[in-house]
């Protein structure tokens, strides 16, 4: 029997009982489409860590010292030094002092606690700023420490209102900075957000939170697959400074994203392996549906068999009748597993598209249960004796 003959047949088999077919195809369909859900899911989720992380910077290393007290500390000299000596790594480098602040308008009596940063004039380089009003903080401000600052979206609207910001005043721990930028809004300028910033000149927070050493730096690469050395002729620079690897901790922006993605693949696949079991239930139930359609049909086996239907013919055809069950139970899965993923990136407010490698697995996978499955009853249809099949009632 011809293999276009022998599924149509299938077919016509499911379509004449398509209530039982369709409760046969349920665990598959839910197997599936639970292994798309979930994929697309992590998917979706890794991709909103790694462009959080791009947008930190993919190149950036953290350094972050711990004082030893007042005989040996580093100076941003120092950390400028390690660029000048090593052009083909290094490219730019900040201070990064974190100072909580009460901040107050010119206009207002009232104030907040709010934090400040302070930071050199290549930090908007390091971690791609664009200024959409003024300019960003200078070298001239930093060395003279001017006090300025460059503010996000949420300070220009909470305090001044759209594009009046430039050239006013806000009193940080009492101390008037004169606003000379206003970033590019990135996050609709929502409380909490990156929106919610304030950056002035690095000496000057220095100064204001009496604190003599600076404890971060962030420094860019001039390639993300030179990590290694990078933090090699850091190391070595630090070390010879502080007398010992105990007082620095060095942080690639790359290798913390690569150890989340092998945590976020690892749950993954425990994901994956957790939703294969309804496909296995599924199975089970193709089986058991699978024996139950060998026992009614068992007169209509005996009636081929004796017209010379060979045993290869009735085992073809009852494992491609499975398969067809199981495979169209993984296409209903896909068409339910991508809808709800799609409202589960609505809901999750994150881009979720249905993952190709995953929808091709579960369809796979949903076959081979059909087929894996069928077989004990094609085997047992095949191996019925043809007078014995014809006499039974």
């Amino acid at each position: 029997m011809k293999l276009t003959k022998t599924i149509h047949m299938a077919f016509g088999s499911i379509m004449s009982n398509k209530l039982r077919s369709f409760l046969t195809m349920l665990g598959i369909i839910i197997g599936v489409g639970a292994v798309i859900i979930l994929v697309s899911i992590m998917d979706g989720v890794t991709g909103q860590i790694t462009d959080a992380f791009e947008s930190f910077g993919m190149n950036n290393i953290t350094v972050s010292i711990t004082s030893r007290g007042s005989t040996r500390y580093v100076e941003p000299e120092d950390m400028y030094e390690v660029l000048d000596e090593n052009p083909d790594l290094f490219t730019y480098c900040t201070p990064n002092v974190t100072l909580q602040a009460n901040l107050k308008s010119q206009t207002s009596s009232e104030s907040e606690r709010v934090s400040v940063t302070g930071i050199d004039e290549t930090y908007d380089k390091i971690n791609t700023l664009v200024t959409e009003q003024g300019r960003f903080l200078q070298f001239v401000d930093i060395d003279k420490m001017m006090k300025v600052c460059v503010i996000g979206t949420y300070y220009e609207r909470e305090y001044f209102g759209r594009g009046e910001a430039l050239g006013k005043t806000l009193k940080i721990n009492g101390e008037p900075f004169t606003v000379v930028g206003v970033l590019e809004e990135k996050t609709d300028s929502t409380e909490n957000s990156s929106d919610q910033c304030i950056y002035i000149p690095y000496t000057v927070a220095s100064k204001m939170s009496w604190n003599r050493t600076i404890g971060s730096y962030t420094i860019t690469m001039t390639d993300a697959n030179k990590v290694q050395r990078a933090k090699a002729v850091l190391e070595r620079k630090l070390t010879k400074i502080l007398g010992s690897s105990n007082f620095y901790r060095i942080t690639a922006t790359q290798e913390i994203l690569d150890e989340l993605n092998t945590i976020l693949d690892t749950m993954k696949m425990a994901l994956v392996c957790i939703a294969g079991i309804s496909l296995l239930v599924g199975g089970i139930g193709i089986m058991n549906i699978m024996l139950v359609t060998v026992t009614e049909r068992t007169k209509e086996i005996g009636i081929r068999k004796s017209l010379g239907a060979k045993k290869r013919s009735i085992l073809t055809q009852f494992v491609v009748e499975a398969a067809t069950v199981s495979g169209a139970g993984g296409i209903l899965g896909i068409l339910f597993g991508a809808v709800v993923s799609a409202l589960a990136g609505k809901l999750l407010d994150i881009t979720i598209i249905p993952s190709f490698f995953a929808v091709m697995l579960a369809f796979s996978v949903s076959v081979a249960i059909g087929i894996i499955f069928g077989f004990l009853p094609a085997k047992n249809a095949a191996n019925l004796n043809p007078i014995d099949a014809l006499r039974f009632e």
